[in-house]
């Protein structure tokens, strides 16, 4: 495993998922200045989902073509300038444009830097897709706190200081991958395309799109509850805005340390038993969450599902990369943006659910999800693709 280039992809991953991570923790504090309604609120997720996981397959397909270094760079630089925006403007539509922004640097970034993490994870691949995607469950769990430290200091046009870090991590990032001749097209043609398989490498898109249903049904849970754990938190236990962004913060940040066990025991066990593991732990768990009237005991319980929650996320990365040996880009533009990213169409719906049946029907429908996630993942075969179809993947690349 190349240790640099996976700690470089992390804390790239880490700056542009802090400011996505920014996103729903700021709906309490504009439905607070600008009275904007629960559907509304899932609108500006659903703008920032759009534009991070639509177009996010077709950067990972170029990627998977021709290297473009630059692109891990830019994307934190856009998601930073986007979320600022979005905090310093007082109009509904530039709020939107600054959320969008913020998606569109997602897109741009996750591809190139995840078919980046996939090479320099060696042998180990779930080990090092799961510290990489580390980055991005620990700028989820920042963003929130970050975002209402700033808030509260000095009101929405404290998200200004999201810029500091976006130009000067943009500029580290730039300097450091353009200097890597891994990532460059301008080695012998054995190098030209590190992650592109060899002639009698099949693709299996069966598989494959059996584990996108999977993601997709996961990614609904994830989404909604990143977006309307703060508001459940307000609603149900009469706690502030600031509590519950501490809150989400506390669960996210579990999220951490499952994202990494994840990755130690699918390269033990193998990927599709950790995975069915945690969804069929994760039900059980949801289902007492969504019965507590008991915000200490709520908090407790917030550890383990943090934590569980996010032990499939590395696994199943590394499943989509192994099904379609030779797409990684596109593979990695599936699983982490359209797939990941696609649950947060479903927000305006379950805004509107919280609109009319209140904000505990939406935490109980979201307990299907998981349930769902798993009945897919049961279907799917044993092992993704034989360890020496992976490795073959990756001969002729540079030590």
């Amino acid at each position: 495993m190349k240790h640099k280039l996976i700690s470089l992809l992390f804390a790239g991953h880490l700056l542009t998922d802090v400011c996505q991570g920014a996103v729903p923790a700021l709906l309490p504090f504009f439905i607070a200045a600008y009275h904007l309604s629960y559907s509304a609120a899932g609108f500006l997720v659903l703008a920032a989902t759009i534009s991070s996981s639509v177009v996010q397959p077709l950067f990972g397909h170029l990627a998977d073509r021709v290297s473009m270094p630059w692109l891990i760079a830019f994307g934190p630089l856009l998601a930073g300038l986007g979320i600022a925006f979005a905090g310093l403007s007082r109009d509904y539509h530039y709020i939107l444009i600054g959320v969008t922004l913020c998606g569109l640097g997602a897109a741009i970034y996750h591809p190139e830097a995840a078919r980046m993490a996939n090479w320099a994870s060696g042998e180990k691949k779930a080990s090092g897709m799961s510290i990489f995607s580390v980055g991005g469950n620990a700028g989820f769990a920042l963003g929130p706190v970050v975002t209402a430290g700033l808030v509260l200091a000095w009101g929405l046009k404290g998200m200004g200081f999201f810029l500091i870090p976006a130009f000067l991590g943009a500029a580290l990032l730039l300097k450091a991958f353009t200097r890597q001749p891994s990532v460059s097209h301008n080695d012998p043609p054995a190098q030209e395309v590190p992650l592109t398989a060899e002639p009698n490498v099949q693709d299996a898109w069966v598989p494959f799109m059996v584990l996108v249903g999977a993601i997709v049904c996961r990614s609904v849970l994830l989404q909604g509850f990143n977006a309307f754990f703060p508001l459940y938190w307000i609603e149900v236990f009469h706690k502030s805005e600031t509590a519950a962004s501490t809150m989400l913060t506390v669960a996210l940040g579990m999220g951490v340390m499952g994202n990494l066990a994840g990755g130690w025991l699918a390269d033990r066990f193998g990927n599709k038993k950790t995975v069915l593991a945690a969804f069929v732990l994760l039900i059980p768990l949801l289902l007492a969450f969504v019965r507590l009237q008991n915000d200490l005991a709520a908090t407790l319980l917030l550890v383990p599902i943090g934590f569980v929650m996010f032990v499939s996320f590395g696994p199943m990365i590394v499943m989509g990369q192994q099904y379609l040996p030779g797409r990684v880009g596109f593979a990695s533009g599936i699983t982490i943006g359209l797939a990941v990213s696609i649950g947060g169409f479903a927000a305006p719906l379950l805004g509107k659910l919280a609109d009319h049946a209140g904000i505990h029907a939406v935490f109980y429908l979201l307990i299907l999800f998981p349930v769902l996630s798993a009945a897919l993942f049961f279907a799917l075969p044993k092992d993704a693709v034989p360890e020496k179809t992976v490795l073959d993947v990756n001969k002729g690349l540079p030590g």
